[in-house]
Protein backbone atom coordinates (compact mmCIF):
# COMPACT_ATOMS: atom_id res chain seq x y z
CA UNK A 1 0.00 0.00 0.00
CA UNK A 2 1.27 3.53 -0.74
CA UNK A 3 2.83 5.71 1.95
CA UNK A 4 0.79 8.60 3.33
CA UNK A 5 3.19 11.31 2.16
CA UNK A 6 1.46 11.65 -1.23
CA UNK A 7 -1.36 13.66 0.38
CA UNK A 8 -0.58 17.34 0.94
CA UNK A 9 -3.08 18.06 3.70
CA UNK A 10 -2.00 15.35 6.15
CA UNK A 11 0.27 15.76 9.15
CA UNK A 12 2.40 12.90 7.78
CA UNK A 13 3.00 14.80 4.55
CA UNK A 14 4.10 17.90 6.46
CA UNK A 15 6.60 15.89 8.50
CA UNK A 16 8.00 14.03 5.48
CA UNK A 17 8.30 17.18 3.36
CA UNK A 18 9.96 19.16 6.15
CA UNK A 19 12.43 16.34 6.78
CA UNK A 20 13.37 16.36 3.08
CA UNK A 21 13.87 20.15 3.11
CA UNK A 22 15.39 20.74 6.55
CA UNK A 23 17.07 17.39 7.28
CA UNK A 24 19.97 18.67 9.39
CA UNK A 25 18.31 21.67 11.06
CA UNK A 26 17.26 21.45 14.75
CA UNK A 27 13.59 20.48 15.03
CA UNK A 28 12.54 19.86 18.61
CA UNK A 29 14.05 19.80 22.09
CA UNK A 30 13.89 21.06 25.65
CA UNK A 31 15.00 24.68 26.10
CA UNK A 32 18.72 25.03 26.89
CA UNK A 33 19.34 21.44 25.71
CA UNK A 34 20.46 19.96 22.39
CA UNK A 35 17.55 19.47 20.00
CA UNK A 36 16.83 16.55 17.68
CA UNK A 37 17.39 17.38 14.01
CA UNK A 38 14.48 16.94 11.58
CA UNK A 39 16.04 13.67 10.35
CA UNK A 40 16.56 12.35 13.89
CA UNK A 41 13.01 13.32 14.86
CA UNK A 42 11.62 11.63 11.73
CA UNK A 43 13.66 8.45 12.24
CA UNK A 44 12.45 8.10 15.83
CA UNK A 45 8.83 8.55 14.72
CA UNK A 46 9.08 5.91 11.98
CA UNK A 47 10.75 3.41 14.33
CA UNK A 48 8.11 4.01 17.02
CA UNK A 49 5.27 3.69 14.49
CA UNK A 50 6.61 0.32 13.28
CA UNK A 51 6.84 -0.91 16.87
CA UNK A 52 3.29 0.21 17.69
CA UNK A 53 2.06 -1.52 14.53
CA UNK A 54 3.85 -4.74 15.53
CA UNK A 55 2.00 -4.60 18.83
CA UNK A 56 -1.36 -4.36 17.12
CA UNK A 57 -2.08 -0.60 16.86
CA UNK A 58 -3.87 -0.07 13.57
CA UNK A 59 -5.74 2.57 11.59
CA UNK A 60 -8.69 3.96 13.54
CA UNK A 61 -7.40 2.88 16.95
CA UNK A 62 -7.26 5.56 19.65
CA UNK A 63 -3.99 6.09 21.53
CA UNK A 64 -3.85 8.53 24.44
CA UNK A 65 -1.13 10.96 25.56
CA UNK A 66 -1.35 12.24 29.14
CA UNK A 67 1.85 14.18 29.76
CA UNK A 68 3.56 17.55 29.88
CA UNK A 69 5.31 18.97 26.80
CA UNK A 70 8.48 17.24 25.58
CA UNK A 71 10.10 16.08 22.33
CA UNK A 72 8.88 12.57 23.23
CA UNK A 73 5.30 13.87 23.32
CA UNK A 74 5.67 15.02 19.71
CA UNK A 75 7.37 11.75 18.71
CA UNK A 76 4.50 9.73 20.17
CA UNK A 77 1.88 11.89 18.49
CA UNK A 78 3.39 11.62 15.01
CA UNK A 79 3.95 7.87 15.39
CA UNK A 80 0.26 7.44 16.22
CA UNK A 81 -1.03 9.38 13.21
CA UNK A 82 1.56 7.75 10.91
CA UNK A 83 -0.44 4.53 11.34
CA UNK A 84 -3.74 6.25 10.67
CA UNK A 85 -4.55 5.80 14.34
CA UNK A 86 -6.15 8.64 16.32
CA UNK A 87 -4.24 10.56 18.98
CA UNK A 88 -6.17 11.47 22.14
CA UNK A 89 -4.19 14.23 23.90
CA UNK A 90 -5.36 14.75 27.49
CA UNK A 91 -4.74 18.03 29.29
CA UNK A 92 -2.26 17.43 32.15
CA UNK A 93 -4.26 19.63 34.52
CA UNK A 94 -7.41 17.52 34.29
CA UNK A 95 -8.45 15.77 37.52
CA UNK A 96 -8.27 11.99 37.87
CA UNK A 97 -12.01 11.44 37.34
CA UNK A 98 -11.95 13.28 34.00
CA UNK A 99 -8.89 11.31 32.85
CA UNK A 100 -10.64 8.03 33.72
CA UNK A 101 -13.75 9.13 31.83
CA UNK A 102 -11.73 9.95 28.69
CA UNK A 103 -9.60 6.78 28.80
CA UNK A 104 -12.62 4.57 29.34
CA UNK A 105 -14.74 6.28 26.71
CA UNK A 106 -11.93 6.18 24.12
CA UNK A 107 -11.00 2.53 24.86
CA UNK A 108 -7.29 3.06 24.24
CA UNK A 109 -4.87 0.10 23.80
CA UNK A 110 -1.77 2.24 24.50
CA UNK A 111 -1.21 5.20 26.83
CA UNK A 112 1.80 7.51 26.78
CA UNK A 113 2.16 9.17 30.19
CA UNK A 114 4.56 11.09 32.44
CA UNK A 115 5.53 10.50 36.06
CA UNK A 116 3.47 13.46 37.31
CA UNK A 117 0.35 11.90 35.78
CA UNK A 118 0.84 8.27 36.81
CA UNK A 119 -1.19 8.50 40.02
CA UNK A 120 -4.25 9.36 37.93
CA UNK A 121 -4.27 5.89 36.35
CA UNK A 122 -3.43 3.73 39.38
CA UNK A 123 -7.12 2.96 39.90
CA UNK A 124 -8.02 2.82 36.21
CA UNK A 125 -10.00 -0.28 35.31
CA UNK A 126 -9.55 -0.59 31.57
CA UNK A 127 -9.36 -4.02 29.98
CA UNK A 128 -8.31 -2.75 26.55
CA UNK A 129 -5.23 -0.90 27.85
CA UNK A 130 -2.32 -3.20 26.98
CA UNK A 131 0.67 -0.88 27.25
CA UNK A 132 1.60 2.14 29.40
CA UNK A 133 4.74 3.97 28.23
CA UNK A 134 6.32 6.68 30.38
CA UNK A 135 7.58 9.52 28.18
CA UNK A 136 9.97 10.74 30.88
CA UNK A 137 11.26 7.18 31.59
CA UNK A 138 9.57 6.95 34.97
CA UNK A 139 9.73 3.36 36.23
CA UNK A 140 6.77 2.67 38.51
CA UNK A 141 6.90 -0.30 40.83
CA UNK A 142 5.34 -3.49 39.46
CA UNK A 143 3.16 -3.76 42.60
CA UNK A 144 1.36 -0.53 41.68
CA UNK A 145 1.35 -0.40 37.88
CA UNK A 146 3.36 -1.93 35.05
CA UNK A 147 4.99 0.60 32.72
CA UNK A 148 7.63 0.64 29.99
CA UNK A 149 10.13 3.54 29.93
CA UNK A 150 10.06 5.39 26.61
CA UNK A 151 13.84 5.15 26.04
CA UNK A 152 13.64 1.35 26.40
CA UNK A 153 10.60 1.12 24.13
CA UNK A 154 12.04 3.29 21.36
CA UNK A 155 15.43 1.62 21.74
CA UNK A 156 13.76 -1.72 21.01
CA UNK A 157 11.85 -0.11 18.15
CA UNK A 158 15.01 1.26 16.53
CA UNK A 159 16.89 -2.05 16.94
CA UNK A 160 14.03 -4.06 15.43
CA UNK A 161 13.64 -1.66 12.51
CA UNK A 162 17.38 -1.76 11.83
CA UNK A 163 17.29 -5.56 11.78
CA UNK A 164 14.29 -5.53 9.44
CA UNK A 165 15.97 -3.05 7.10
CA UNK A 166 19.04 -5.28 7.05
CA UNK A 167 17.10 -8.35 5.96
CA UNK A 168 14.81 -6.35 3.63
CA UNK A 169 11.50 -6.94 5.45
CA UNK A 170 10.95 -3.26 6.31
CA UNK A 171 9.97 -0.96 3.46
CA UNK A 172 8.62 2.55 3.11
CA UNK A 173 5.33 1.02 1.97
CA UNK A 174 4.71 -0.55 5.40
CA UNK A 175 2.05 1.95 6.47
CA UNK A 176 -1.53 2.28 5.28
CA UNK A 177 -2.56 5.33 3.34
CA UNK A 178 -3.76 8.20 5.51
CA UNK A 179 -6.25 10.60 3.92
CA UNK A 180 -6.74 14.27 4.72
CA UNK A 181 -10.29 13.63 5.94
CA UNK A 182 -9.19 10.89 8.35
CA UNK A 183 -9.45 11.82 12.02
CA UNK A 184 -6.05 12.76 13.47
CA UNK A 185 -7.07 13.79 17.00
CA UNK A 186 -9.94 13.59 19.43
CA UNK A 187 -9.68 16.36 22.00
CA UNK A 188 -11.95 16.96 24.95
CA UNK A 189 -12.97 20.57 25.33
CA UNK A 190 -12.22 22.27 28.63
CA UNK A 191 -14.99 24.77 28.33
CA UNK A 192 -16.36 27.34 30.77
CA UNK A 193 -19.89 25.98 30.62
CA UNK A 194 -19.48 22.49 32.04
CA UNK A 195 -19.95 19.32 30.03
CA UNK A 196 -16.88 18.61 27.90
CA UNK A 197 -17.32 17.12 24.43
CA UNK A 198 -14.98 14.94 22.36
CA UNK A 199 -14.00 17.02 19.32
CA UNK A 200 -12.97 15.07 16.21
CA UNK A 201 -10.33 16.94 14.19
CA UNK A 202 -9.13 15.63 10.85
CA UNK A 203 -5.66 15.90 9.34
CA UNK A 204 -7.02 18.60 7.03
CA UNK A 205 -8.58 20.58 9.92
CA UNK A 206 -5.18 20.86 11.61
CA UNK A 207 -2.97 21.30 8.54
CA UNK A 208 -5.28 23.89 6.94
CA UNK A 209 -5.04 26.05 10.05
CA UNK A 210 -1.25 25.57 10.22
CA UNK A 211 -0.81 26.51 6.55
CA UNK A 212 -2.92 29.65 7.12
CA UNK A 213 -0.86 30.60 10.18
CA UNK A 214 2.45 30.07 8.38
CA UNK A 215 1.39 32.37 5.54
CA UNK A 216 0.74 35.28 7.93
CA UNK A 217 4.30 35.91 9.06
CA UNK A 218 7.70 35.71 7.39
CA UNK A 219 9.11 32.65 9.14
CA UNK A 220 12.56 31.51 8.09
CA UNK A 221 14.00 28.03 8.69
CA UNK A 222 15.91 27.98 11.95
CA UNK A 223 13.64 30.43 13.78
CA UNK A 224 13.06 29.41 17.39
CA UNK A 225 9.53 28.94 18.75
CA UNK A 226 9.51 28.84 22.56
CA UNK A 227 6.64 26.68 23.82
CA UNK A 228 5.09 27.41 27.24
CA UNK A 229 1.49 26.21 26.72
CA UNK A 230 0.29 22.56 26.77
CA UNK A 231 0.53 20.75 23.42
CA UNK A 232 -2.64 18.91 24.35
CA UNK A 233 -4.54 22.14 23.63
CA UNK A 234 -5.17 22.92 19.94
CA UNK A 235 -3.94 26.51 20.32
CA UNK A 236 -0.37 25.44 21.11
CA UNK A 237 -0.57 22.26 19.02
CA UNK A 238 -1.47 23.92 15.72
CA UNK A 239 0.38 27.23 16.08
CA UNK A 240 3.30 26.25 18.29
CA UNK A 241 3.96 22.71 17.01
CA UNK A 242 2.70 22.03 13.47
CA UNK A 243 3.31 25.55 12.11
CA UNK A 244 7.02 25.72 13.07
CA UNK A 245 7.62 22.17 11.77
CA UNK A 246 6.02 23.21 8.49
CA UNK A 247 8.57 26.03 8.11
CA UNK A 248 11.75 24.30 9.29
CA UNK A 249 11.88 26.03 12.67
CA UNK A 250 13.12 24.80 16.04
CA UNK A 251 10.68 24.20 18.91
CA UNK A 252 12.07 24.60 22.43
CA UNK A 253 9.98 23.47 25.41
CA UNK A 254 10.22 25.20 28.77
CA UNK A 255 8.98 22.17 30.72
CA UNK A 256 6.47 22.94 33.45
CA UNK A 257 5.07 26.48 33.68
CA UNK A 258 8.22 28.52 34.36
CA UNK A 259 8.57 31.37 36.85
CA UNK A 260 9.38 34.79 35.31
CA UNK A 261 13.03 34.37 36.37
CA UNK A 262 13.35 30.94 34.71
CA UNK A 263 11.47 32.15 31.63
CA UNK A 264 13.86 35.10 31.32
CA UNK A 265 16.87 32.77 31.57
CA UNK A 266 15.50 30.35 28.97
CA UNK A 267 14.62 33.22 26.61
CA UNK A 268 18.14 34.60 26.95
CA UNK A 269 19.50 31.19 25.96
CA UNK A 270 17.06 30.37 23.14
CA UNK A 271 16.35 33.92 21.84
CA UNK A 272 12.92 32.96 20.46
CA UNK A 273 11.44 34.68 17.42
CA UNK A 274 7.90 33.46 18.15
CA UNK A 275 5.91 32.56 21.27
CA UNK A 276 2.27 31.87 21.99
CA UNK A 277 0.75 32.85 25.29
CA UNK A 278 -2.57 33.14 27.06
CA UNK A 279 -3.58 36.61 28.32
CA UNK A 280 -2.82 35.69 31.94
CA UNK A 281 0.92 35.57 31.19
CA UNK A 282 1.02 39.06 29.68
CA UNK A 283 -1.38 40.46 32.29
CA UNK A 284 0.88 39.20 35.10
CA UNK A 285 3.95 40.77 33.47
CA UNK A 286 2.05 44.05 33.04
CA UNK A 287 0.91 44.14 36.68
CA UNK A 288 4.11 42.85 38.26
CA UNK A 289 6.79 44.44 36.07
CA UNK A 290 5.29 47.36 34.13
CA UNK A 291 2.89 49.12 36.50
CA UNK A 292 5.31 49.11 39.49
CA UNK A 293 7.98 50.86 37.37
CA UNK A 294 5.53 53.65 36.61
CA UNK A 295 3.83 53.93 40.01
CA UNK A 296 7.14 54.11 41.92
CA UNK A 297 8.44 56.96 39.78
CA UNK A 298 6.95 60.45 40.09
CA UNK A 299 8.41 61.43 36.69
CA UNK A 300 7.04 58.39 34.85
CA UNK A 301 3.64 58.74 36.54
CA UNK A 302 3.52 62.40 35.50
CA UNK A 303 4.52 61.65 31.89
CA UNK A 304 1.86 58.92 31.64
CA UNK A 305 -0.87 61.52 32.28
CA UNK A 306 -0.29 62.82 28.74
CA UNK A 307 -0.74 60.87 25.51
CA UNK A 308 2.71 61.74 24.10
CA UNK A 309 4.46 61.10 27.42
CA UNK A 310 2.64 57.81 27.96
CA UNK A 311 3.64 56.51 24.52
CA UNK A 312 7.25 57.54 25.15
CA UNK A 313 7.33 55.72 28.50
CA UNK A 314 5.50 52.65 27.18
CA UNK A 315 7.86 52.39 24.19
CA UNK A 316 10.89 52.37 26.52
CA UNK A 317 9.28 49.67 28.70
CA UNK A 318 8.27 47.73 25.57
CA UNK A 319 11.92 47.57 24.48
CA UNK A 320 12.82 46.18 27.92
CA UNK A 321 10.06 43.58 27.55
CA UNK A 322 11.52 42.39 24.26
CA UNK A 323 14.89 42.10 26.02
CA UNK A 324 13.15 40.04 28.73
CA UNK A 325 12.01 37.60 26.02
CA UNK A 326 15.52 37.22 24.62
CA UNK A 327 15.84 40.31 22.44
CA UNK A 328 14.79 38.78 19.09
CA UNK A 329 11.04 38.35 19.55
CA UNK A 330 9.09 39.13 16.36
CA UNK A 331 5.68 37.78 17.35
CA UNK A 332 3.85 37.09 20.59
CA UNK A 333 0.57 35.41 19.72
CA UNK A 334 -2.06 35.92 22.43
CA UNK A 335 -5.23 33.84 22.50
CA UNK A 336 -7.29 31.26 24.36
CA UNK A 337 -9.13 33.93 26.37
CA UNK A 338 -9.88 37.65 26.18
CA UNK A 339 -7.00 40.06 26.81
CA UNK A 340 -7.62 42.92 29.24
CA UNK A 341 -8.12 46.13 27.17
CA UNK A 342 -5.75 48.13 29.41
CA UNK A 343 -2.99 45.58 28.86
CA UNK A 344 -3.58 45.54 25.11
CA UNK A 345 -3.43 49.35 24.98
CA UNK A 346 -0.06 49.18 26.72
CA UNK A 347 1.25 46.56 24.24
CA UNK A 348 -0.03 48.62 21.31
CA UNK A 349 1.50 51.91 22.48
CA UNK A 350 4.71 50.12 23.52
CA UNK A 351 4.98 48.82 19.92
CA UNK A 352 5.36 45.31 21.31
CA UNK A 353 5.03 42.67 18.52
CA UNK A 354 1.79 41.03 19.63
CA UNK A 355 -1.18 39.60 17.75
CA UNK A 356 -4.60 38.64 19.13
CA UNK A 357 -6.22 35.43 17.91
CA UNK A 358 -9.72 34.02 18.34
CA UNK A 359 -10.92 30.48 17.92
CA UNK A 360 -12.22 27.26 19.43
CA UNK A 361 -11.07 23.67 19.74
CA UNK A 362 -13.84 22.92 17.23
CA UNK A 363 -12.06 25.08 14.61
CA UNK A 364 -8.57 23.63 15.15
CA UNK A 365 -8.47 26.39 16.58
CA UNK A 366 -8.14 29.80 14.84
CA UNK A 367 -11.06 31.60 13.21
CA UNK A 368 -9.70 35.16 13.29
CA UNK A 369 -6.39 36.90 13.91
CA UNK A 370 -4.07 39.29 12.10
CA UNK A 371 -2.88 39.62 9.44
CA UNK A 372 0.42 40.91 10.79
CA UNK A 373 1.25 44.45 9.79
CA UNK A 374 -2.32 45.38 8.80
CA UNK A 375 -2.76 48.99 10.00
CA UNK A 376 -6.56 48.66 9.91
CA UNK A 377 -6.65 46.12 12.75
CA UNK A 378 -8.52 47.84 15.58
CA UNK A 379 -7.16 47.66 19.11
CA UNK A 380 -9.60 45.54 21.10
CA UNK A 381 -10.55 43.40 18.10
CA UNK A 382 -9.29 39.97 17.07
CA UNK A 383 -8.42 41.18 13.59
CA UNK A 384 -9.64 39.69 10.33
CA UNK A 385 -10.88 36.16 9.54
CA UNK A 386 -8.01 33.69 9.08
CA UNK A 387 -7.00 32.81 5.54
CA UNK A 388 -9.55 30.31 4.19
CA UNK A 389 -12.08 31.10 6.95
CA UNK A 390 -15.39 32.91 6.59
CA UNK A 391 -17.14 34.58 9.53
CA UNK A 392 -20.67 35.97 9.79
CA UNK A 393 -22.78 37.55 12.51
CA UNK A 394 -26.19 35.92 12.87
CA UNK A 395 -29.24 37.84 14.14
CA UNK A 396 -27.32 41.06 14.89
CA UNK A 397 -28.86 43.66 17.18
CA UNK A 398 -30.02 46.51 14.91
CA UNK A 399 -28.48 49.13 17.22
CA UNK A 400 -25.17 47.53 18.21
CA UNK A 401 -24.56 45.02 15.41
CA UNK A 402 -23.84 42.36 18.06
CA UNK A 403 -25.01 38.86 17.24
CA UNK A 404 -23.81 35.27 17.39
CA UNK A 405 -20.54 34.47 15.62
CA UNK A 406 -20.57 31.68 13.01
CA UNK A 407 -17.42 30.39 11.28
CA UNK A 408 -16.87 28.27 8.20
CA UNK A 409 -13.73 26.79 6.63
CA UNK A 410 -11.56 23.68 6.16
CA UNK A 411 -10.56 23.88 9.84
CA UNK A 412 -14.08 23.23 11.19
CA UNK A 413 -14.26 19.89 13.02
CA UNK A 414 -15.80 16.70 11.70
CA UNK A 415 -18.11 16.68 14.73
CA UNK A 416 -18.37 15.45 18.30
CA UNK A 417 -17.48 11.79 18.78
CA UNK A 418 -20.55 9.54 19.25
CA UNK A 419 -22.77 12.59 19.73
CA UNK A 420 -24.75 13.38 16.56
CA UNK A 421 -27.24 15.55 18.46
CA UNK A 422 -24.53 17.86 19.86
CA UNK A 423 -22.88 17.94 16.42
CA UNK A 424 -26.16 19.01 14.80
CA UNK A 425 -26.50 21.78 17.40
CA UNK A 426 -22.94 23.01 16.72
CA UNK A 427 -22.70 22.78 12.91
CA UNK A 428 -25.42 23.93 10.52
CA UNK A 429 -26.46 21.80 7.55
CA UNK A 430 -24.40 24.02 5.24
CA UNK A 431 -21.23 23.68 7.37
CA UNK A 432 -21.20 26.78 9.60
CA UNK A 433 -19.80 26.34 13.13
CA UNK A 434 -22.02 27.96 15.76
CA UNK A 435 -19.46 29.33 18.20
CA UNK A 436 -21.74 30.38 21.06
CA UNK A 437 -19.82 33.67 21.21
CA UNK A 438 -21.31 37.11 20.64
CA UNK A 439 -19.59 39.75 18.57
CA UNK A 440 -19.70 42.22 15.72
CA UNK A 441 -17.67 43.06 12.62
CA UNK A 442 -16.56 46.65 12.04
CA UNK A 443 -16.27 48.48 8.71
CA UNK A 444 -12.63 47.40 8.30
CA UNK A 445 -13.62 43.74 8.68
CA UNK A 446 -12.28 43.29 12.23
CA UNK A 447 -14.08 40.87 14.52
CA UNK A 448 -14.94 42.23 17.99
CA UNK A 449 -15.85 39.69 20.69
CA UNK A 450 -18.42 40.74 23.29
CA UNK A 451 -18.61 37.49 25.29
CA UNK A 452 -20.29 34.11 25.49
CA UNK A 453 -24.00 34.04 24.70
CA UNK A 454 -24.51 31.79 27.76
CA UNK A 455 -22.81 34.37 29.99
CA UNK A 456 -25.15 37.26 29.15
CA UNK A 457 -27.06 38.40 32.23
CA UNK A 458 -30.63 39.52 31.56
CA UNK A 459 -31.62 42.08 34.20
CA UNK A 460 -35.12 42.55 35.60
CA UNK A 461 -35.79 45.44 33.20
CA UNK A 462 -34.90 43.17 30.24
CA UNK A 463 -31.55 44.82 29.57
CA UNK A 464 -28.65 42.55 28.57
CA UNK A 465 -25.42 42.87 30.55
CA UNK A 466 -22.12 41.41 29.32
CA UNK A 467 -20.07 40.47 32.41
CA UNK A 468 -16.68 40.22 30.63
CA UNK A 469 -16.12 43.97 30.01
CA UNK A 470 -16.96 44.71 33.66
CA UNK A 471 -14.51 42.03 34.79
CA UNK A 472 -11.78 43.54 32.60
CA UNK A 473 -12.23 46.87 34.39
CA UNK A 474 -12.04 45.16 37.78
CA UNK A 475 -9.03 43.04 36.81
CA UNK A 476 -7.14 46.17 35.75
CA UNK A 477 -6.66 47.05 39.43
CA UNK A 478 -3.19 46.15 40.69
CA UNK A 479 -4.55 44.43 43.79
CA UNK A 480 -6.97 42.17 41.85
CA UNK A 481 -5.83 38.82 40.48
CA UNK A 482 -9.16 37.78 38.92
CA UNK A 483 -12.88 38.37 39.23
CA UNK A 484 -16.27 37.05 38.25
CA UNK A 485 -19.44 39.14 37.82
CA UNK A 486 -22.66 37.25 38.59
CA UNK A 487 -26.35 38.00 39.07
CA UNK A 488 -27.70 37.58 42.59
CA UNK A 489 -31.34 38.34 43.40
CA UNK A 490 -31.68 40.71 40.48
CA UNK A 491 -28.45 42.62 41.21
CA UNK A 492 -24.88 42.35 39.96
CA UNK A 493 -22.28 41.00 42.32
CA UNK A 494 -18.51 40.92 41.77
CA UNK A 495 -16.53 38.06 43.32
CA UNK A 496 -12.92 39.23 43.58
CA UNK A 497 -9.80 37.18 44.34
CA UNK A 498 -7.24 39.72 45.61
CA UNK A 499 -3.46 39.67 45.21
CA UNK A 500 -2.61 38.75 48.80
CA UNK A 501 1.12 39.33 48.21
CA UNK A 502 0.33 42.95 47.36
CA UNK A 503 -1.97 43.27 50.39
CA UNK A 504 0.60 41.69 52.75
CA UNK A 505 3.31 44.09 51.55
CA UNK A 506 1.03 47.12 51.84
CA UNK A 507 -0.35 46.24 55.30
CA UNK A 508 2.86 44.94 56.81
CA UNK A 509 2.85 45.47 60.61
CA UNK A 510 -0.90 46.13 60.75
CA UNK A 511 -3.43 44.15 62.80
CA UNK A 512 -5.99 41.76 61.28
CA UNK A 513 -8.73 44.37 61.86
CA UNK A 514 -6.69 47.05 60.05
CA UNK A 515 -5.93 44.62 57.22
CA UNK A 516 -9.62 43.78 56.92
CA UNK A 517 -10.53 47.48 56.81
CA UNK A 518 -7.89 48.04 54.10
CA UNK A 519 -9.38 45.31 51.87
CA UNK A 520 -12.92 46.62 52.46
CA UNK A 521 -11.80 50.11 51.46
CA UNK A 522 -10.17 48.78 48.28
CA UNK A 523 -13.41 46.97 47.36
CA UNK A 524 -15.58 50.02 48.05
CA UNK A 525 -13.35 52.39 46.09
CA UNK A 526 -13.07 49.99 43.16
CA UNK A 527 -16.86 49.47 43.05
CA UNK A 528 -17.51 53.23 42.92
CA UNK A 529 -14.86 53.82 40.24
CA UNK A 530 -16.01 50.93 38.03
CA UNK A 531 -19.68 51.94 38.37
CA UNK A 532 -18.76 55.41 37.14
CA UNK A 533 -17.42 53.86 33.91
CA UNK A 534 -20.32 51.56 33.01
CA UNK A 535 -23.99 51.90 32.09
CA UNK A 536 -26.58 51.99 34.91
CA UNK A 537 -27.63 48.38 34.16
CA UNK A 538 -24.00 47.19 34.51
CA UNK A 539 -23.37 48.75 37.92
CA UNK A 540 -22.15 46.45 40.69
CA UNK A 541 -24.27 46.34 43.84
CA UNK A 542 -21.80 44.36 45.94
CA UNK A 543 -18.19 43.19 45.95
CA UNK A 544 -17.41 39.87 47.62
CA UNK A 545 -13.86 38.89 48.54
CA UNK A 546 -12.89 35.38 47.42
CA UNK A 547 -10.14 33.67 49.44
CA UNK A 548 -8.87 31.25 46.76
CA UNK A 549 -8.39 31.25 42.97
CA UNK A 550 -11.24 30.29 40.68
CA UNK A 551 -11.09 26.93 38.92
CA UNK A 552 -10.02 27.52 35.33
CA UNK A 553 -9.67 25.85 31.94
CA UNK A 554 -6.34 25.07 30.24
CA UNK A 555 -6.29 28.57 28.74
CA UNK A 556 -7.07 30.16 32.13
CA UNK A 557 -10.71 31.02 31.52
CA UNK A 558 -12.80 30.72 34.68
CA UNK A 559 -15.25 27.81 34.65
CA UNK A 560 -18.31 29.99 35.23
CA UNK A 561 -20.80 27.15 35.56
CA UNK A 562 -19.17 26.17 38.86
CA UNK A 563 -20.07 29.53 40.41
CA UNK A 564 -23.33 30.58 38.79
CA UNK A 565 -25.43 29.31 41.71
CA UNK A 566 -23.16 30.38 44.57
Amino acid sequence: MPESNDVRMTLNYILDKSTEQFRDLPAIGMAAEKAFSYQEFHDRIIALAHHLAREGVKKGDRVAILAENSPNWGTAYFAIVRLGAIAVPILPDLPEADCHHILNEMDVPVLFISQRQLEKVYELNQKELRQIITLDDSAATEEVIKVTPFSKYIGEAQALLKAQEKDGTATKQAFVKVEEDDIASILYTSGTSGYSKAVMLTHKNLTANAFSASSMIDIDPGYVFLSVLPMSHTYEFTLGFITPLLKGCKIAYTGKAPTPAILQRLCKREQPKVMFAVPLIMEKIYKKRVLPQIEKSFLLSFLCKFSFGRKFVYKKIGAKLIDFFGGKLELMGIGGAALNPEVEMFLHEAEFPYLIGYGLTESAPILAGGPIGDPTIAVGSTGKPFKGVRIKIVDPDPDTGVGEIYGCGPNVMKGYCNDPDATAEAITEDGWLITGDLGSIDEAGNLHIRGRSKNVIVMANGENVYPEPIEHKINAYTWVVESLVLENNGKLEACVYPDYEFIDETTQGQSRIERRAFIDKLCTTMRKEVNAQVSPASRIARVVERREPFIKTATHKIKRYLYSNE
